[in-house]
Order: C-alpha cells, then structure tokens, then sequence
C-alpha cells in the first residue's frame, strides 16, 4: 500500500475535526452552503471524486437557484466549477477506458452505448416522444435511423442525379413555391411565423393522399424511384411527398409531427453549406447523396443560414417496428378520424 492510499484510508476512517464540524453544521442545517463547499473540499483532498462531486453540485445548485452568499465564498464556488469540470474528465477517461479494455471502443461502440455516456455527461438532454396528434405506445424513442437500416435505400439514392434534373426543370418553369405552412379558414391559424410564407416552400407530390397528377407528370423518375419506398397509404392522409424548399436565411423553429406510427426521410437535391436538422438532441447535417431518416413526433428544427436555397425530397414511410397487421388496423383508425362527423352525402 503506497502512501496516498494509506492517507485516503486512514481519512476515511478517522474524521479530521474540521470535517466533524462541517457535518454538525449540516445536520442542522442541510443547506448552509459554506459547510457545503468545506465538505467537498476536504473530499476532493481525500481523492473521493464522487462524494466532492455530490457536495459540490449541492452547492452550486443552490446558487444557481437564487441562494445569496457571502462574497468570500466566490472564490470556492469558482473552484466548485473547476473540480467538476476536471472530475468529469477523469470519469470519462475511466468509463472510456474500461469499454476499451472490454474490446468496447471508438468507432465499434454502439450507438446507444455512447448517446447514454452524452447523456450521464450532460452534453445530452433526454427528449421523448410527443405528437400533436395521434401517439402509438412501444415505439423507440430514437431520433434518427440509419440509412444502412432501410434496404430499400439504396435504390432511391441511386436515382439522386434523375431526381436534381428533374428538380432543375420544376424550377426553370416555379421560381417561388406555395407556402408549406398554409393558412385555412376553417381552423384558427397556428401561431408560426412562417404561416403564408414561401421562405418555407412545397411542391407536392401527393399531399394529403391526393396525387398532384401534374407535378407527378413532371417527375417521372423521382415518383418511380418513391415506389421502392415502405409509403402509407391511407385515404385523405397518405401518401405524402414533396420538394421542401428553405430559402436562404430561413429558420424552422422547434416543433413536433402529428403522429410517432412513421419516419421522415429527408433525400438533399440542392445543399448549400450551413444548413441542419436538429432533432431531440441531436444535430445532423444534411450530406449529398445520403438521406436522413428521422421521427418527427421529437421536438425538431431545420435551417438554412446560407444565401443559397435548399431543396429536400422529403417523404414519409411506415416505422420499420411496426407489423403488416398493426399497419392495418393504424389505416382504419386514421381513415376512421379522417371520415367522422363528415356530412353523409344523399
């Protein structure tokens, strides 16, 4: 047993005077943020990172939620700052090095493995699932999917160079696009300020199911191309394809999808620099050639901080969780909601 280990063990049985009084001071009042401050002190001398972390972070809590101090405790609450920022570095060595020496490392550790060491980092917020609309229970709360996950995939990104050209003559003959977010005067008008405008623009496809036989007509090889794709098909709200147009400068501002029972996948047709996807927390920015394939039902947020317009293939498709019977009885229900309380026709 070297030195520090003999001194750690021996001050973790035998309590200085010092301590003793700062845990008297604590069981009488258990947020007297000095004594909070000495305790996490003589624990990081002691090298118990965990229990300095705890007094630490108790401290800092308090003042962060309005607790007044003495000026001469700013110096500690600024070394508070400091040990944990230090203390987390050395437990991320530690958990890191540990996956390594499990064969757990770098490139080859899963995905989950290191979205939960951003999470016990706090480099991630936890966000789940919330659609306006409608929430189907058991489905994961993941963000995006990977591209390699869908086969199908592969088939659609090969026809991208079909797809810009296709795209380039829709925009010989459609300098501006209708607005994505489009007002109706049936219904009170959301509160977004992109509401009417064509900084967020749309040239459907299929919108609400209904086939836009002329923009069809113009895209032979994208629509033949979205016929690999797993799409709804449910009446008066699938399909559902478009071009989605940002123009330069816009933003998206944070918002969730109708329902968590689909993926939107995103194909990048005209990508300029400076443009993203945040979903939940995470931020992913569009690639050439690759589609980003994401749950909506996350709170989400696009932009576009170039002079330059971006254009998305942006279309739905069934989550890859979901069975064939499931999909089903999920059509009648929408189809159900679509058709109550609708005037019978004689």
């Amino acid at each position: 047993m070297n030195k520090k280990e003999a001194t750690a063990i021996e001050n973790e049985t035998t309590p200085s005077d010092q301590e003793i009084e700062f845990q008297r001071t604590l069981s009488q009042d258990k947020r007297n943020l000095a004594a909070l401050l000495g305790m996490a002190e003589i624990k990081a001398d002691q090298g118990d990172d965990r229990a300095a972390n705890a007094f630490y972070k108790a401290a800092l809590n308090m003042v962060n939620a309005g607790t007044s101090f003495a000026d001469n405790l700013r110096p500690k609450l600024q070394q508070a700052q400091e040990f944990l920022a230090s203390a987390q570095g050395r437990f991320e060595s530690y958990l890191l090095l540990q996956l390594d020496q499990a064969g757990v490392s770098g490139k080859e550790t899963p995905l989950p493995i290191r979205q939960a060491l951003d999470l016990l980092m706090g480099r991630r917020e936890i966000y789940y699932q919330n659609p306006s609309m409608f929430y189907y229970p058991g489905m994961p709360q993941r963000e995006f999917y990977e591209r390699h996950e869908f086969p199908w995939l592969a088939e659609i990104e090969a026809a991208i160079p079909d797809m810009r050209n296709e795209l380039q003559s829709v925009i010989a003959d459609t300098n501006k696009f209708n607005p994505y977010v489009e007002s109706d005067p049936s219904r009170p008008q959301p509160n977004n300020p992109l509401l009417d405008s064509s900084d967020w623009g749309a040239y459907y496809f299929w919108r609400s199911g209904e086939p836009q036989s002329d923009h069809l007509a113009k895209c032979p090889r994208t629509v033949a191309a979205l016929e690999r794709a797993p799409i709804p098909q449910i009446k008066e709200r699938s399909p559902m394809a478009l071009y989605s147009v940002l123009e330069p400068g816009t933003h998206i501002a944070p918002h969730f999808g109708l329902l968590n029972t689909r993926l939107i996948c995103h194909i990048p047709l005209m990508l300029p620099s400076d443009c993203a996807l945040r979903v939940g927390s995470e931020t992913r920015p569009w690639k050439d050639g690759e589609t980003l394939i994401f749950d909506d039902s996350f709170e989400h947020e696009a932009w576009n901080r170039s002079q330059e317009r971006r254009v998305i293939l942006l279309f739905e498709i069934w989550r890859p969780e979901i069975s064939e019977q499931e999909q089903a009885a999920l059509t009648t229900i929408f189809e159900s909601i679509n058709q109550y309380q609708k005037p019978v026709e004689i």
